[in-house]
């Protein structure tokens, strides 16, 4: 599984499960496992882009009127960088800390998409269907390395902000609703994923003195 290609070529989370079984040997530099780590979100971004392109091609107009504004997603309330220059400013626990609490409010989400996905009104539902649970597969992976990752980067790499979700297992009942209410929670899962990218990504640059 960890070696699953896409149309785009690339294996998605061969870095991230690379990581949790490297992270098991002491030994590995903390370096190390934050590159591992960045390229595993690299990949799951890469696939959440793909996903939401997929969605696109047969995504009513209307939905784009009636879909929830960002603010809305239920990982919002959570303070974070808007970009590099604010995440340099973040110490490097506080940084591996939101990553890990914005990939660990997507565990019950991620079960909802996976639920909906074999009914939903489009085309590509199986396609779409495979991808979702290659998600979550990942994002397990993913999250496994960064706990341990985190042990290794003191108590405050080791808190979790709570985010809880409260949407429902239910997207709707009709056809826009239903593509609709999966456009936004996926959207939403981009954007974090691309949060948790980026947060990794700088996490990565000032272990390589780089920054």
């Amino acid at each position: 599984m960890a070696n699953r290609k896409t149309k785009t070529g690339k294996f998605f989370m061969s870095g991230s499960t690379v990581l949790y079984m490297a992270a098991v040997c002491s030994a590995v530099p903390v370096n190390d496992l934050l590159d591992r780590a960045s390229q595993g979100s690299d990949a799951l971004h890469s696939l959440s882009t793909i996903l939401t392109h997929e969605l696109d091609s047969h995504f009513p107009p209307i939905g784009r009127v009636i879909m929830p504004r960002p603010s809305m997603c239920h990982t919002s309330s959570l303070q974070t960088p808007i970009d590099k220059e604010q995440a340099l400013q973040v110490s490097e626990s506080d940084l591996l800390s939101l990553a890990r609490s914005l990939l660990k409010a997507w565990a019950d989400p991620l079960v909802v998409l996976s639920n909906s996905a074999n009914d939903l009104p489009h085309p590509a539902h199986n396609s779409i269907s495979n991808k979702i649970q290659q998600l979550q597969e990942h994002s397990k992976n993913l999250g496994d390395g960064l706990d341990i990752l985190s042990n290794k980067m003191g108590p405050g790499a080791q808190s979790i902000s709570f985010l809880p979700y409260r949407g429902g297992n239910d997207i709707g009942q009709d056809k826009i609703t239903k593509l609709t209410n999966f456009h936004f929670l996926l959207s939403c899962f981009r954007r974090d994923s691309h949060k948790i990218d980026s947060f990794l990504k700088v996490l990565r640059c000032r272990a390589a003195n780089m920054c």
